[in-house]
């Protein structure tokens, strides 16, 4: 038997629920990456193609910028013509497209305007060794049959930055993070004496609290049954603290993207939990003492914490194009792979190796701070329990509801029972009107 309790600072009205139950110590898995080193793919000596083969993208103008910079380094360096174009809803799909979370629903709903990236791989005469990409950079990206469909380049997963700065300002010890949601209470309500209005933030809502928290917690978004199922006693608990903490004044919601990350980066607000790869665009700010930590976990739950998740952009292979486009496009998939690419992907966009060779690289380039985030990011995707494929985060209808949903319950306008109950209920509904979307990958 399980009984519910909770601990109330009467003072800011802020409430911690904890269920009374027996702690299982986690045994760890080894994360899964190749033991050997992948040899960098050999890079075209002369031009491969004779038209353009374009990438679509539909990024900010800073990705936009930083994207491109990789289009012209590796037509420089292979004679190429790849031309970077932006993606637009409704039209055909480029030989290659750069999906980002929040748009893999177009990619879900429309499987025949995508080619396998096996098979275009395969059709061109480029390895594609799936065995070298590290295990949990791959779920959600493979078929029934253990085959890449689409290349996942710019995967990171969610963590805690706070300035240490302003931890000093609160007379707390910058180097002694929170590591429960518990733990975190108590120093965002120093934090607010300090002065700090925005104590705490978080950018990606429904990536960080809803899928992330129930994989840290070993509770799954979806059933057996193919059901939303994100409705459960520890989600509830924890999205009725971050209500509380909202009245309190602890916790402050900007939106339902990376609105959030602005905020940090200005200095606003003392800490937020958003995608390990947001340490390249936090390196710069302004009077911030960057730290970073693992995303906290409420310690009451049965087994202890597990793991959060990896996702980000991913590559995704048009169909319908030229057999010419196809071996530019996989000769640029090829490229890369290749470690030194992935150093830069690293360097560049925050985004975790795919393979023990990259890692390798990466390393030895990144700064101080870099580094220990992309450690902690390996750290925590590294955990028992089943990598999902299904995340409500990257199907937009679903994402909408329960972003709608959890924006009632900050605002004081719904409990956080009914409004997931809700979401879950107006999830299920769109799950039936369009069943497609329920799957992991389309192919």
């Amino acid at each position: 038997m399980r009984s519910l309790v909770f601990i109330s600072n009467h003072r800011k009205g802020v409430f911690m629920f904890f269920f009374i139950r027996p702690l299982v110590v986690a045994a760890g898995l080894a994360l899964c990456i190749c033991a050997q080193a992948a040899k960098p793919a050999k890079p075209a000596s002369a031009p491969i193609a004779t038209g353009d083969t374009e990438l679509a993208h539909n990024l900010g103008t800073f990705g936009e910028t930083r994207l491109q910079a990789v289009v012209d380094r590796y037509n420089k360096e292979n004679g190429g013509s790849m031309k970077l174009i932006r993606f637009e809803k409704g039209q055909k799909p480029a030989a290659l497209n750069l999906v980002i979370r929040y748009d893999m629903a177009d990619v879900l709903i429309q499987p025949k305007k995508f080619l396998p990236l096996h098979d275009m791989m395969a059709k061109a005469g480029q390895a594609l060794n799936v065995g070298e990409l590290s295990a949990d950079l791959k779920a959600g990206v493979l078929d029934a049959k253990g085959r890449l469909v689409a290349l996942p380049l710019v995967y990171s997963t969610p963590v805690l930055f706070f300035d240490k700065n302003a931890l000093r300002k609160a007379k707390l010890d910058p180097e002694q993070p929170p590591r429960t949601w518990f733990e975190m209470q108590g120093m965002l309500d120093k934090l607010q004496t300090a002065g700090y209005a925005c104590p705490y933030t978080s950018s990606w809502p429904v990536w960080v609290h809803i899928d992330n928290v129930s994989s840290l917690s070993g509770v799954p978004v979806m059933n057996a049954k193919g059901q939303l199922s994100f409705n459960g006693l520890p989600q509830v608990k924890h999205v009725a603290m971050l209500a509380t903490w909202a009245k309190a004044g602890y916790f402050q919601n900007f939106g339902r993207r990376d609105e959030a990350s602005v905020k940090f980066r200005n200095g606003e607000c003392a800490m937020i939990t958003t995608d390990s790869r947001e340490a390249v665009d936090f390196r710069d700010a302004s009077g911030v003492d960057l730290g970073v930590a693992l995303l906290p976990f409420h310690e009451d739950i049965y087994g202890g914490r597990q793991h959060t998740l990896a996702d980000g952009a991913s590559l995704w292979a048009g169909a319908g194009h030229s057999s010419i486009n196809y071996k530019q496009a996989a000769s640029f998939v090829a490229w890369l792979l290749t470690p030194e690419m992935q150093a830069e992907l690293v360097h560049s966009y925050g985004s975790l190796p795919l393979t023990a060779a990259a890692r390798a690289a990466a390393k030895s380039k990144l700064l101080k701070s870099e580094d220990q985030t992309l450690q902690l990011a390996y750290q925590s995707i590294d955990g028992k329990g089943a990598q999902p494929g299904v995340r409500v985060a990257n199907i937009d209808p679903l994402r909408i509801v329960a972003d709608e949903e959890l924006e009632a319950v900050w605002a004081n306008r719904k409990p956080a029972k009914s409004a997931l109950d809700t979401a879950v209920s107006r999830g299920n509904a769109v799950l039936a009107a369009k069943p497609g979307l329920k799957k992991a990958q389309p192919f």
